[in-house]
Protein backbone atom coordinates (compact mmCIF):
# COMPACT_ATOMS: atom_id res chain seq x y z
CA UNK A 1 0.00 0.00 0.00
CA UNK A 2 1.34 3.63 -0.86
CA UNK A 3 -0.51 6.85 -1.79
CA UNK A 4 -1.07 10.56 0.14
CA UNK A 5 -0.08 10.66 3.76
CA UNK A 6 -0.35 13.91 5.79
CA UNK A 7 2.04 14.87 8.29
CA UNK A 8 2.07 17.10 11.30
CA UNK A 9 5.11 18.00 13.24
CA UNK A 10 7.29 17.64 10.07
CA UNK A 11 9.48 20.28 10.99
CA UNK A 12 10.15 18.82 14.03
CA UNK A 13 12.71 15.99 15.20
CA UNK A 14 10.46 13.03 14.89
CA UNK A 15 8.65 14.62 12.52
CA UNK A 16 11.11 15.25 10.15
CA UNK A 17 12.28 11.37 10.20
CA UNK A 18 8.51 10.41 9.65
CA UNK A 19 8.66 11.91 6.14
CA UNK A 20 12.01 10.31 5.05
CA UNK A 21 10.69 7.11 5.71
CA UNK A 22 7.45 7.48 3.76
CA UNK A 23 9.40 9.19 1.32
CA UNK A 24 11.66 6.26 0.79
CA UNK A 25 8.93 3.67 0.88
CA UNK A 26 7.21 5.03 -2.35
CA UNK A 27 4.46 7.59 -0.75
CA UNK A 28 3.74 11.47 -1.66
CA UNK A 29 3.89 13.56 1.18
CA UNK A 30 2.16 16.24 2.19
CA UNK A 31 3.52 18.46 5.12
CA UNK A 32 1.79 21.23 7.14
CA UNK A 33 4.01 24.31 7.99
CA UNK A 34 4.29 26.99 9.47
CA UNK A 35 7.01 28.83 7.56
CA UNK A 36 9.48 28.12 4.79
CA UNK A 37 11.92 27.28 3.93
CA UNK A 38 11.76 24.06 5.58
CA UNK A 39 14.07 22.39 8.44
CA UNK A 40 17.95 21.14 6.97
CA UNK A 41 16.70 17.81 8.07
CA UNK A 42 13.92 18.03 4.99
CA UNK A 43 16.36 19.95 2.67
CA UNK A 44 16.41 17.42 -0.14
CA UNK A 45 13.04 16.33 0.09
CA UNK A 46 10.18 17.85 -1.58
CA UNK A 47 7.03 17.29 0.17
CA UNK A 48 4.03 19.02 -0.97
CA UNK A 49 3.25 22.06 1.65
CA UNK A 50 0.10 23.30 3.38
CA UNK A 51 0.88 26.98 5.02
CA UNK A 52 -0.72 27.01 8.39
CA UNK A 53 -0.89 25.50 11.84
CA UNK A 54 -3.01 23.43 14.48
CA UNK A 55 -4.89 26.06 14.95
CA UNK A 56 -5.94 26.68 11.39
CA UNK A 57 -9.11 24.40 10.75
CA UNK A 58 -9.07 25.14 7.17
CA UNK A 59 -5.57 24.38 6.91
CA UNK A 60 -5.91 21.09 8.74
CA UNK A 61 -8.53 20.38 6.23
CA UNK A 62 -6.29 21.19 3.10
CA UNK A 63 -3.90 18.94 4.60
CA UNK A 64 -5.53 16.10 4.68
CA UNK A 65 -8.04 15.78 1.78
CA UNK A 66 -7.12 13.44 -0.66
CA UNK A 67 -5.17 11.60 1.60
CA UNK A 68 -4.82 7.89 2.66
CA UNK A 69 -3.22 7.71 5.88
CA UNK A 70 -2.39 10.69 8.13
CA UNK A 71 0.37 10.59 11.27
CA UNK A 72 -0.15 13.62 13.46
CA UNK A 73 3.45 13.53 14.88
CA UNK A 74 2.60 17.49 15.82
CA UNK A 75 3.33 18.33 19.86
CA UNK A 76 5.28 19.96 22.27
CA UNK A 77 7.83 18.27 24.60
CA UNK A 78 8.13 21.65 26.71
CA UNK A 79 5.46 24.72 27.16
CA UNK A 80 5.14 27.31 29.70
CA UNK A 81 2.36 26.14 31.84
CA UNK A 82 -0.58 23.20 31.71
CA UNK A 83 -2.74 25.23 29.57
CA UNK A 84 -0.30 25.83 26.81
CA UNK A 85 0.38 21.98 27.10
CA UNK A 86 -2.95 21.05 26.35
CA UNK A 87 -3.82 23.35 23.77
CA UNK A 88 -0.50 21.75 21.63
CA UNK A 89 -0.91 18.39 21.91
CA UNK A 90 -4.80 17.78 23.31
CA UNK A 91 -6.64 20.71 21.48
CA UNK A 92 -4.07 20.14 18.45
CA UNK A 93 -5.12 16.44 17.83
CA UNK A 94 -8.59 16.85 18.02
CA UNK A 95 -8.73 19.64 15.43
CA UNK A 96 -6.98 16.73 13.20
CA UNK A 97 -9.77 14.29 14.85
CA UNK A 98 -11.80 16.91 13.24
CA UNK A 99 -10.66 17.40 9.91
CA UNK A 100 -10.08 13.97 9.05
CA UNK A 101 -13.25 12.89 9.93
CA UNK A 102 -14.83 15.67 7.79
CA UNK A 103 -12.38 15.94 4.93
CA UNK A 104 -10.93 12.15 5.10
CA UNK A 105 -12.83 9.01 6.63
CA UNK A 106 -11.67 6.76 5.10
CA UNK A 107 -8.13 7.41 5.93
CA UNK A 108 -5.76 5.59 8.20
CA UNK A 109 -5.06 7.58 11.28
CA UNK A 110 -1.68 7.28 13.15
CA UNK A 111 -1.40 9.41 16.14
CA UNK A 112 2.39 9.45 17.74
CA UNK A 113 1.71 9.55 21.64
CA UNK A 114 4.55 9.55 23.74
CA UNK A 115 5.09 6.92 26.34
CA UNK A 116 4.91 9.58 29.10
CA UNK A 117 0.79 8.90 28.71
CA UNK A 118 0.62 5.89 30.81
CA UNK A 119 1.35 8.12 33.82
CA UNK A 120 -0.79 11.57 33.33
CA UNK A 121 -0.35 12.44 37.14
CA UNK A 122 3.01 12.55 36.87
CA UNK A 123 3.39 15.99 34.65
CA UNK A 124 1.89 18.43 32.12
CA UNK A 125 3.12 16.75 29.30
CA UNK A 126 2.29 13.56 30.41
CA UNK A 127 -1.47 14.16 30.93
CA UNK A 128 -1.45 16.41 27.81
CA UNK A 129 -0.73 13.34 25.82
CA UNK A 130 -2.88 11.20 27.37
CA UNK A 131 -6.03 13.93 26.50
CA UNK A 132 -5.13 13.76 23.13
CA UNK A 133 -5.19 10.50 23.22
CA UNK A 134 -8.53 10.34 24.34
CA UNK A 135 -9.66 13.31 21.73
CA UNK A 136 -9.26 10.53 19.11
CA UNK A 137 -10.55 6.98 21.20
CA UNK A 138 -13.75 9.38 21.82
CA UNK A 139 -13.79 11.48 18.89
CA UNK A 140 -12.16 8.97 16.23
CA UNK A 141 -15.48 7.30 15.87
CA UNK A 142 -15.89 5.64 12.08
CA UNK A 143 -11.96 6.66 11.80
CA UNK A 144 -8.91 3.77 11.38
CA UNK A 145 -7.65 4.79 14.11
CA UNK A 146 -3.86 4.15 15.85
CA UNK A 147 -1.82 5.11 18.99
CA UNK A 148 1.95 4.75 18.79
CA UNK A 149 3.23 5.38 22.78
CA UNK A 150 7.76 5.52 21.84
CA UNK A 151 9.91 5.93 24.79
CA UNK A 152 12.83 8.73 24.59
CA UNK A 153 13.63 8.82 20.91
CA UNK A 154 17.21 9.84 20.15
CA UNK A 155 19.16 10.47 16.65
CA UNK A 156 20.22 13.02 14.47
CA UNK A 157 18.30 15.68 14.33
CA UNK A 158 17.80 15.49 18.26
CA UNK A 159 18.24 18.29 20.70
CA UNK A 160 16.84 16.95 23.81
CA UNK A 161 19.53 14.14 23.86
CA UNK A 162 22.29 16.59 23.07
CA UNK A 163 22.97 17.19 27.11
CA UNK A 164 23.84 13.64 28.09
CA UNK A 165 26.70 13.77 25.09
CA UNK A 166 28.66 16.52 26.20
CA UNK A 167 28.66 15.36 29.54
CA UNK A 168 29.68 12.07 28.20
CA UNK A 169 32.51 13.91 26.07
CA UNK A 170 33.59 15.69 29.50
CA UNK A 171 34.07 12.36 30.97
CA UNK A 172 30.62 12.64 33.14
CA UNK A 173 27.23 11.54 33.01
CA UNK A 174 24.77 13.14 35.91
CA UNK A 175 21.91 10.72 36.38
CA UNK A 176 18.70 10.15 38.69
CA UNK A 177 19.35 8.90 41.93
CA UNK A 178 16.65 6.21 41.27
CA UNK A 179 17.87 3.35 41.99
CA UNK A 180 17.49 0.37 39.20
CA UNK A 181 15.02 2.06 37.26
CA UNK A 182 15.18 1.43 34.17
CA UNK A 183 13.85 2.74 30.47
CA UNK A 184 13.56 2.12 26.82
CA UNK A 185 14.83 3.49 24.15
CA UNK A 186 14.31 4.23 20.44
CA UNK A 187 16.31 5.95 17.28
CA UNK A 188 13.76 8.10 15.54
CA UNK A 189 14.49 6.27 11.84
CA UNK A 190 13.52 2.85 13.21
CA UNK A 191 10.10 4.22 15.35
CA UNK A 192 9.64 6.67 11.59
CA UNK A 193 9.79 2.99 9.72
CA UNK A 194 7.23 1.15 12.52
CA UNK A 195 4.75 4.52 11.39
CA UNK A 196 5.12 2.99 7.67
CA UNK A 197 4.70 -0.15 8.66
CA UNK A 198 1.52 0.26 10.53
CA UNK A 199 -0.23 2.47 8.25
CA UNK A 200 0.91 -0.51 5.76
CA UNK A 201 -0.25 -3.21 7.63
CA UNK A 202 -4.19 -1.80 8.32
CA UNK A 203 -4.31 -4.82 11.01
CA UNK A 204 -3.81 -2.15 13.71
CA UNK A 205 -7.24 -0.78 14.08
CA UNK A 206 -8.09 0.98 17.13
CA UNK A 207 -4.93 -0.16 19.23
CA UNK A 208 -2.61 1.86 21.33
CA UNK A 209 1.10 0.08 20.82
CA UNK A 210 4.26 0.67 22.94
CA UNK A 211 7.13 0.43 20.78
CA UNK A 212 11.36 0.44 21.66
CA UNK A 213 14.18 -0.92 20.44
CA UNK A 214 13.07 -4.65 21.36
CA UNK A 215 16.03 -4.55 24.21
CA UNK A 216 14.05 -6.92 26.60
CA UNK A 217 13.81 -4.43 30.21
CA UNK A 218 15.55 -1.32 28.45
CA UNK A 219 18.23 -0.07 29.95
CA UNK A 220 19.39 1.16 33.51
CA UNK A 221 21.75 4.39 33.56
CA UNK A 222 24.65 2.34 33.88
CA UNK A 223 24.21 0.85 30.87
CA UNK A 224 23.67 3.75 29.56
CA UNK A 225 26.67 5.56 30.46
CA UNK A 226 28.68 2.64 29.10
CA UNK A 227 26.99 2.90 25.86
CA UNK A 228 27.91 6.86 25.95
CA UNK A 229 31.15 5.83 26.64
CA UNK A 230 31.62 4.21 23.50
CA UNK A 231 30.09 6.85 21.42
CA UNK A 232 31.97 9.77 22.33
CA UNK A 233 35.39 7.55 22.89
CA UNK A 234 36.23 7.74 26.34
CA UNK A 235 35.55 6.91 29.65
CA UNK A 236 32.46 8.22 31.67
CA UNK A 237 31.91 8.12 35.03
CA UNK A 238 28.44 7.56 36.17
CA UNK A 239 27.29 10.32 39.00
CA UNK A 240 23.95 9.51 40.87
CA UNK A 241 22.12 12.81 41.66
CA UNK A 242 19.50 13.24 44.67
CA UNK A 243 15.95 14.37 44.08
CA UNK A 244 16.38 17.40 46.07
CA UNK A 245 18.95 18.50 43.87
CA UNK A 246 16.65 18.12 40.84
CA UNK A 247 14.06 20.00 42.78
CA UNK A 248 16.30 22.65 43.32
CA UNK A 249 17.36 23.04 39.58
CA UNK A 250 13.71 22.74 38.52
CA UNK A 251 12.27 25.38 40.77
CA UNK A 252 14.97 27.84 39.87
CA UNK A 253 13.94 26.71 36.22
CA UNK A 254 10.52 27.76 36.69
CA UNK A 255 11.29 30.88 38.47
CA UNK A 256 13.53 31.75 35.28
CA UNK A 257 10.89 30.73 32.99
CA UNK A 258 8.29 32.93 34.63
CA UNK A 259 10.49 36.15 34.11
CA UNK A 260 11.61 35.12 30.75
CA UNK A 261 8.30 33.70 29.41
CA UNK A 262 10.34 31.40 28.08
CA UNK A 263 9.42 27.10 28.49
CA UNK A 264 12.38 25.62 31.03
CA UNK A 265 12.89 21.91 29.89
CA UNK A 266 13.42 21.17 33.87
CA UNK A 267 10.58 21.20 35.29
CA UNK A 268 9.24 19.84 38.62
CA UNK A 269 6.91 17.63 36.54
CA UNK A 270 10.17 16.51 34.42
CA UNK A 271 11.82 15.62 37.45
CA UNK A 272 8.71 13.35 38.42
CA UNK A 273 8.80 11.69 35.31
CA UNK A 274 12.99 11.20 35.36
CA UNK A 275 12.44 9.93 39.21
CA UNK A 276 9.32 7.22 37.63
CA UNK A 277 11.01 3.51 38.11
CA UNK A 278 9.43 2.12 34.99
CA UNK A 279 9.68 3.44 31.65
CA UNK A 280 10.30 0.07 29.86
CA UNK A 281 7.90 -0.50 26.64
CA UNK A 282 5.88 -2.96 26.73
CA UNK A 283 6.01 -4.73 24.06
CA UNK A 284 3.79 -7.46 24.93
CA UNK A 285 0.58 -5.88 22.50
CA UNK A 286 2.87 -5.06 19.89
CA UNK A 287 1.75 -6.70 16.63
CA UNK A 288 3.70 -9.87 16.20
CA UNK A 289 2.90 -9.90 12.32
CA UNK A 290 3.97 -6.70 11.65
CA UNK A 291 6.76 -5.85 9.02
CA UNK A 292 9.06 -4.39 11.00
CA UNK A 293 12.29 -4.33 12.56
CA UNK A 294 14.75 -2.21 14.38
CA UNK A 295 17.72 -1.48 12.63
CA UNK A 296 19.62 0.25 15.08
CA UNK A 297 20.97 -1.39 18.73
CA UNK A 298 21.64 1.43 21.03
CA UNK A 299 25.56 1.41 20.17
CA UNK A 300 24.82 1.89 16.94
CA UNK A 301 22.59 4.39 17.25
CA UNK A 302 24.53 6.35 19.69
CA UNK A 303 27.31 6.36 17.92
CA UNK A 304 25.41 7.60 14.89
CA UNK A 305 24.45 10.01 16.63
CA UNK A 306 27.48 11.59 17.87
CA UNK A 307 28.78 11.80 14.57
CA UNK A 308 25.72 13.27 13.53
CA UNK A 309 26.64 16.06 16.47
CA UNK A 310 29.95 16.40 15.39
CA UNK A 311 29.16 17.50 11.97
CA UNK A 312 27.10 19.93 12.79
CA UNK A 313 30.27 21.00 15.66
CA UNK A 314 27.32 20.86 18.79
CA UNK A 315 29.62 17.94 19.54
CA UNK A 316 33.21 17.69 20.20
Amino acid sequence: MTGLVAVTGATGFVGGHVVRAFTQSGWRVRILARRIPLSPQLADLTPDLVPGSLEDEDALRALVRGADAIVHAAGSVKALDAASFHRDNADGTARMVAAARATAPEARFLLISSLSAREPGLSHYAASKRAGERALETGGTGLDWTILRPPVVYGPGDREMLPFFRMASNGMLAAPDNGPARLSLIHAADLAKACVSIIESREQRHRTIEIDDRRPGGYGWPEIATVLAGAVGREVRLRRLPRWLFDAIAGASAGWAGITKRPAMVTPGKVRELFHPDWVARMTGFPQNLDWDPQFPVNKGFSETAAAYRRLGLLR
